[in-house]
């Protein structure tokens, strides 16, 4: 498809890789192997959706359909197809044909024929092989170049809830569905993309994913996942429900909808997860290094709109990566005071220290106008006064005060 950004690069590109290894004009002829009729039937079904997706060739799909429909009907006993669950809304509704009367129809609706072959690879293939949702996500691509981004979303859940159900947690192939849904979204959402054919992005389309992204980090975690080990799995998933968050501001949503995003929010928080150097959401949410998440941009970090969200939310001002920096240090790297301020409205400790014994406010760039601008000693009180006094002057604590002031302490 013409249309590059994001949708059929993405589809392309990200969720089945050996697709650009293959080269049809080396095949050479495989050899003549018996088969059952069933395989045979099968195969062939196989290669006219191959004719469909991959070569665009109607007409060569259809002769293949043909001989596989009069394989099915040899010899006056009919090898039927097994009877589908139920109608899915992403392929229309569409049901496999039976007859050759019905298949001889096909030519006269060639998206008809599009989605025959989405459900013959399911039906041959199976849902945990990575052509079927691959094919899935490409025919939703090329819906969304000729801006029906309606059919496009639609196919595109489907194939992400097939992923979910049938992939280990944070699979890349998971992974890049969620960042060519930010990619679209992105699109969608802005002047450029408005159309005859453009639909309304509504609240419910960005929050179904950021629900599907969330449980993703549940899944992992419940299946083991280690965030040290799986850093940059868990960095990519999290960097993408980041922008997902910010994209939600960019749509209305009523009070009730408002409480559906701050309880999936805080779905997140709850699990604790970690990205690369131990950093949590906040401190991603703070970090400029968050906004390239793909090839295309989505959201802007450090965000205000989606720190405020965490924070409102239950995110901790204080938390700790690996290095003991809090999200106040990485939003200070950043040159962000604006965000400072927020963090300390919250309650961040202005004089904690990281590993490296630095105050966020060190850490700010003095070339900053700004800075002179915040007053540190505002957020400083005598309790943090008193306990970098014990830390300087190597006063021994541990065991004579309680468990929480001793972290109160260790935090300076």
């Amino acid at each position: 498809p013409a249309w590059v950004p994001p949708a059929a690069a993405a589809a392309r590109g990200s969720s089945c890789p050996e697709e650009e290894q293959r080269d049809d004009g080396d095949e050479q002829p495989a050899p003549c192997v018996l088969c059952s009729r069933e395989d045979a039937v099968e195969a062939l079904e196989l290669l006219g959706a191959t004719f469909v997706d991959k070569k665009r060739d109607l007409l060569g799909a259809l002769k293949h359909w043909r001989r596989a429909m009069e394989l099915r009907h040899q010899g006056g006993r009919y090898l039927a197809k097994p009877e589908p669950r139920q109608l899915v809304l992403a392929y229309d509704y569409a049901r496999e044909v039976s007859t050759l009367d019905e298949l001889e129809g096909l030519i006269t609706d060639p998206d008809e024929m599009r989605m025959q072959a989405l459900l013959i690879r399911e039906r041959v293939l199976g849902p945990s092989h990575p052509d079927t949702s691959y094919y899935i996500r490409y025919r939703g691509a090329v819906y969304a170049d000729s801006g029906n981004f309606e059919r496009c979303i639609n196919l595109w859940k489907y194939a992400l809830d097939m992923q979910q159900g049938n992939l280990e947690p944070l699979s890349p192939m998971t992974a890049s569905s969620f960042l060519s849904f930010a990619e679209l979204f992105s699109y969608v959402l802005q002047d450029r993309s408005k159309g005859t054919l453009a639909t309304q992005l509504g609240f419910s389309d960005l929050m179904g994913v950021l629900s599907k992204g969330v449980r993703e980090v549940e899944r992992a975690l419940l299946h083991g996942k280690d965030p040290v080990t799986d850093s940059a799995q868990f960095t990519k998933t999290l960097a993408i429900i980041l922008h997902l968050v910010f994209l939600l501001e960019k749509v209305e949503c009523a009070p009730e909808e408002e409480h559906q995003k701050r309880q999936t929010i805080y779905r997140l928080l709850k699990c604790s997860p970690r990205g690369k150097n131990g950093f949590t959401p906040l401190h991603m949410a703070v970090d400029k290094d968050t906004t390239t998440v793909g090839r295309y941009p989505v959201g802007k970090f450090p965000s205000l709109h989606v720190v405020n969200l965490l924070l409102e939310c239950g995110a901790d001002p204080d938390s700790r990566d690996y290095d003991n920096n809090t999200p106040l240090h990485i939003a200070a790297r950043n040159n962000c005071p604006l965000i400072m301020s927020a963090l300390m409205e919250a309650g961040a400790h202005m004089d904690a220290t990281n590993a490296f014994k630095q105050t966020a406010y060190e850490l700010l760039d003095e070339k900053l106008l700004t800075k002179s601008m915040m007053q540190p000693f505002n957020y400083i009180t005598l309790q943090c006064l008193a306990a970098r006094a014990l830390d300087k002057h190597k006063i021994p604590y541990k065991g004579f005060i309680p468990e929480e002031l001793e972290a109160f302490i260790e935090l300076h």
